[in-house]
């Protein structure tokens, strides 16, 4: 048998052949990016930039924003630091589902499914399924709002009107994934200028921001303080983007090799991480001006999206704020449901090794997420569509252990990971994270149903 031809080991992005029984995570998808064969730290960069900016949209969709307006006008700058521990668990929590895709050549829903029993994946599948209506009812909440305030667009018929996102997204798939990212991308960049411009015009004082990253022992002994952090939270992390990220991350075509599957996770990290401080900037942005120009005018009432966008203009003075801010809330709606429909599609064909059409995968989760908001709209109106909208992200919250837990374990697993298993120091983290949501989720049930 001849050697191998040394110009064919020295292509980047070649691949070992993936295991017979174990199909590629996202199939034809998986390592269609090549990489440059410069080493140029900024070109790898660019070439590994994509997955996390996918991963952030989650991280700053509609149900953020109603958590957000909420806590900034009732408690000011209080829940700042909530917002700066949950994106700091995103990002810990994020770069492990990185880790476990890159290193194992599976995605959680994979992974979960060669681990556990069939009963096991089945309720873990299910819970990661309601996540992602819950996630895909707020941005129907989202992308209706913002209609109904730019055009006028009833509330009802904005919600009919949200199905016309699944020809937008087979559109986008139809080009390659590299098409998906930029107009994620482009989306997210609309959301960071706008609230870039909404914290010039608020004008805070950055003695109260600083104050706000300081924890306080109100968070925990105020019900409703704690109610809305741990909204913060479930808003926040969400379950779905676990599965999401230990798949897309395998688009790149780093060497399926020990040292190339090293530099597509450094890579990959850095590309989460940079994305999610990105996140971190628009959350805080959303409650630093709701702090500033609500709070601290007195008006502790104001709750919902809708509210925010009437009296932005006239507190701030400045006509085109509300504008900025229902533009942001489009975009934020729209980004939000290309990831969550490929979220689905990982989840679907890794629990159930099921294929189903994109537009049927997408016109069955937009429908499931319709029904409630339709009979919501139709019932109570505009106040309860925003009641629902902040239920959904308690929903997300009440999902969340389902997914950590079984991602710790597998990152922690020597027997799975090899050499990429998690050190020491940060098993604990990770498993101090774990505590942290349950315990919270325990909360969160209390006052629930207390």
């Amino acid at each position: 048998m001849s050697a191998p031809d040394n110009n064919e080991q020295a292509v980047v992005g070649r691949c070992e052949p993936a295991p017979p029984v174990r199909k590629l995570s996202l199939g034809a998808l998986n390592g269609s990016i090549a990489l440059p064969k410069a080493r140029h730290w900024f070109r790898r960069l660019l070439a590994f930039t994509g997955p996390g900016y996918m991963v952030a949209v989650g991280y700053m969709d509609p149900g953020n924003w109603a958590t957000d307006i909420a806590g900034g006008s009732q408690f000011g700058y209080l829940l700042l630091s909530v917002i700066l521990l949950s994106s700091l668990m995103a990002i810990l929590l994020q770069a492990l589902a990185a880790r476990l895709g890159i290193a194992t050549g599976m995605d959680l829903a994979q992974a979960c499914r060669e681990q556990y029993s069939r009963p096991v994946c089945i309720g873990l599948w299910l819970a990661c399924e309601t996540a992602i209506v819950a996630c895909d009812l707020a941005e129907v909440i989202g992308t209706a709002i913002a209609l109904n305030l730019l055009f006028g667009l009833p509330m009802l018929w904005g919600v009919i009107v949200s199905v016309a996102d699944v020809f937008l997204i087979l559109m986008l798939m139809g080009r390659g994934f590299r098409a998906l990212e930029a107009f994620v991308i482009a989306l997210l960049t609309i959301i960071f200028v706008c609230f870039g411009a909404q914290m010039v015009l608020a004008q805070p004082s950055i003695s109260d921001i600083i104050g706000g990253f300081i924890p306080r022992a109100q968070i925990v002994t105020d019900p409703i303080a704690l109610y809305l952090a741990i909204g913060i939270v479930g808003a926040t992390v969400m379950p779905h983007n676990l599965y999401l990220h230990s798949s897309i991350v395998q688009t790149r075509a780093y060497p399926r090799t020990v040292a190339g599957r090293k530099i597509g996770l450094r890579w990959a990290v850095v590309d989460s991480s940079v994305a999610l401080m990105l996140a971190l900037f628009v959350n805080a942005a959303i409650l630093i001006t709701s702090a500033e120009v609500f709070n601290k005018a007195g008006r502790t009432d104001v709750l919902d999206i809708e509210q925010a966008y009437h009296l932005l203009s006239p507190m701030l003075g400045v006509g085109v704020a509300s504008t900025l801010f229902a533009v942001a809330l489009l975009a934020s709606g729209i980004n939000s449901t290309v990831t969550a429909t490929l979220a689905g599609q990982i989840v679907m064909e890794g629990f159930l090794q099921l294929k189903v059409p994109d537009w049927a995968r997408r016109l069955l989760t937009r429908g499931l997420a319709i029904i409630p908001v339709i009979v919501v709209t139709l019932l109570y109106g505009p106040s309860g569509t925003t009641k629902l909208l902040v239920f959904s992200q308690v929903v997300l919250s009440m999902q969340l252990p389902f997914a950590v837990i079984p991602l710790v374990r597998f990152v922690s697993s020597r027997t799975l990971m090899g050499e990429f298993v998690t050190g020491r120091w940060l098993t604990f983290m990770a498993w101090g994270v774990t505590l942290v949501i349950v315990v919270l989720n325990v909360e969160l049930l209390a006052i629930t149903f207390g």
